[in-house]
């Protein structure tokens, strides 16, 4: 996937566009959606962050935007789109990679979010070796990292039951969200779907 033919460029309307092997990935017209990916988290309190996908950048932004934050690792696979970003912040990590690396390279229960958005979701992949970020493994070592009440946050073109039943099984608390969204004049929908990892609680005397 690093081989593929990335292009962020200016459109003749003004908006900045990302195309990955001739396909429209997103643009900055509209940018609900990767907000809200980054305020699901932010709602929760989340300090550590880890990001899989930078995209043009809008939840990192959203990240960095609270003073909470304290640190945001973001695996992106193409140096053109970290370049077109421009990104500086000293809470900052950039790491031209797979996610699917970065993850399970980090410590144990280091992070209070992992967020994803490296394609359009499971059930409408791109790439079809993306299919692993939504599995069991990966989301068992995207729990390992996370802290007790961390939060797991998938963007999706769509909502999947089989990633919600995938998440049952390794997490807690699977919620579902629809995020309104206005496409070329059309009302449209993407989804967040989030998972916990169970807080611990003292025994009982």
């Amino acid at each position: 996937m690093a081989d593929d033919d990335v292009v962020v460029r200016r459109r003749d309307d003004g908006a900045l566009e990302l195309r990955v092997n001739g396909v429209f990935v997103m643009d900055d017209v509209e940018t609900t959606s990767e907000q809200r990916l980054a305020h699901v988290v932010l709602d929760h309190g989340a300090h550590d962050v880890l990001v899989g996908g930078l995209g043009l950048g809008f939840t990192v932004r959203t990240l960095l935007a609270d003073d909470r934050v304290r640190r945001v690792v973001v695996a992106e696979l193409h140096p053109e789109v970290v370049a077109a970003n421009g990104l500086v912040d000293p809470r900052l990590d950039v790491v031209i990679g797979d996610v699917r690396d970065l993850v399970p390279a980090q410590p144990d229960g280091c992070a209070d979010a992992v967020l994803l958005d490296v394609d359009n979701g499971p059930d409408s992949l791109v790439h079809a070796g993306n299919a692993a970020v939504y599995e069991d493994d990966f989301v068992a070592k995207c729990k390992r990292v996370l802290r007790p009440g961390g939060t797991l946050a998938v963007w999706s073109m769509a909502d999947s039951p089989a990633l919600r039943a995938t998440l049952e099984s390794h997490l807690s608390d699977v919620h579902a969200e629809r995020v309104p969204v206005r496409l070329q004049g059309r009302d449209e929908a993407y989804w967040i779907i989030t998972a916990q990892r169970a807080r611990k609680y003292p025994t009982s005397r």
